[in-house]
C-alpha cells in the first residue's frame, strides 16, 4: 500500500477545526514562487500548479522508468500547499488580490536529492515539451507555529484566523510572521469539485514564545 501523508502525519495535515499549537520539522518541497491573483486564468498562479505538478508526478512515476532513486518508497502524492504575502501588509487583504506574492509548493519525500530533483526537472522538461525551470527544491524548516483546519471559501480565513490569534495570545505566544516565516496554507480539497462551503484548508502560523 503507498504511504500517504497526510494518513501517518494527521497532525500536520488532519488538523481539528479548533486551534493548536505544533512544531513543524524541516521538508523537502518542490516549489514556484510568483505574484498575483490565483484565480486569474491565464495567470502566473495556474502555471504554477502545471509545474509543481508535473515534477511531483514525475518524481513518483519514476519506478516506471530506468531512472532509480534510492531509497525510493511508493507514496501518494501529498497536498498543494501555499505561502502567501502581501509586500508592506501586515496580514492580507482579500479584496486585492492582484497584491498577492506566494510561494506554491508540494511536499517531497526525504528520499529526494537535489540531484533527483534536477533529473525530474529534465525528464519533465522531455515528456512534455514544457519549461519547468521555475521550479526549485526547497528545504524548509517552519517551526513553532499555531494551526487550525478551517471550512468554507477562502475569503472567510479572516474568521479561522482570529480564533487562532486569540488561542496563542492565551498560551502565551506571539505572532511571528516575518520574511522567512509566512502565512501558510494546505489544501485538503479539490476547488474544482467541492463547493466553497465545503473547502478544507489547513491555516498555519508562525509563533514565538512572548
Amino acid at each position: 500500500m503507498a504511504f500517504d501523508y497526510k494518513k501517518e502525519y494527521k497532525e500536520f495535515y488532519l488538523p481539528k477545526n479548533t486551534p493548536g499549537i505544533l512544531t513543524i520539522p524541516a521538508m523537502h518541497f518542490v516549489a514556484v514562487r510568483g505574484q498575483g491573483d490565483p484565480n486569474e486564468e491565464a495567470g502566473e498562479y495556474k502555471r504554477a500548479l502545471e509545474i509543481l505538478y508535473g515534477i511531483a508526478f514525475t518524481i513518483k512515476m519514476s519506478k516506471l522508468g530506468d531512472h532509480r532513486i534510492q531509497g525510493y518508497f511508493d507514496y501518494v502524492v501529498p497536498p498543494l500547499e501555499g505561502f502567501w504575502w502581501q509586500d508592506g501588509m501586515e496580514g492580507i487583504d482579500y479584496r486585492h488580490k492582484e497584491r498577492f506574492q506566494w510561494i506554491s509548493a508540494i511536499r517531497l519525500p526525504d528520499f529526494v536529492s537535489q540531484e533527483d530533483f534536477q533529473w525530474a526537472v529534465e525528464e519533465a522538461t522531455r515528456k512534455k515539451k514544457l519549461d519547468f525551470s521555475g521550479a526549485e527544491f526547497l528545504n524548509y524548516e517552519e517551526g513553532l507555529c499555531v494551526q487550525c483546519l478551517h471550512v468554507g471559501p477562502y475569503d472567510a480565513e479572516p474568521e479561522t484566523v482570529a480564533r487562532m490569534h486569540a488561542y496563542m495570545e492565551a498560551q502565551g505566544y506571539g505572532l511571528d510572521i516575518s520574511t522567512l516565516r509566512r502565512h501558510h496554507e494546505i489544501y485538503l480539497s479539490d476547488v474544482r469539485r467541492t463547493p466553497p462551503q465545503k473547502l478544507k484548508t489547513v491555516i498555519r502560523h508562525p509563533i514565538r514564545k512572548k
